[in-house]
């Protein structure tokens, strides 16, 4: 059976799709624009990415869990030499041991956001 995440602490839906689903012992987080509490898009790529590693916690909060539970983490760049920045970032969310990532440089993200960060945890 799965069961809808959400949060008020994250940006709504905008299109139809949810926030986070549980199902089977996984929460699988939709990918997370850098949008914050005020609605704006936050554009510089290490706030950004801040920004949507806040709201992923947010919607994880919401599914009972935490960042420690994150097994898989996936991001979309719009520029791939933004990895550093992002990479910094990231190890203020994160500990050992890291969960399983991929990171790939994608043409265009919505709203012309410079990352989106999605996530599998487990709880």
């Amino acid at each position: 059976m799965k069961e809808r995440i959400s949060t008020e602490k994250a940006p709504a839906a905008v299109g139809p799709y949810s926030q986070g689903i549980a199902v089977g012992g996984f929460i699988f987080v939709s990918g997370q624009l850098p949008i914050g509490p005020d609605g704006e898009l936050v554009t510089d790529v290490k706030a950004a990415a801040r920004q949507a590693l806040a709201n992923v916690r947010a919607v994880l909060e919401a599914a009972g869990a935490g960042m420690d539970d994150v097994v898989k983490v996936t991001v979309y760049l719009a520029d791939i030499g933004d990895f550093g920045a992002v990479n910094e970032a990231y190890a203020e969310f994160f500990s050992e041991p890291y969960p399983a990532r991929a990171a790939f440089a994608v043409k265009a993200l919505p709203k012309g956001a410079p990352i989106e960060i999605e996530a599998i945890a487990v709880r």
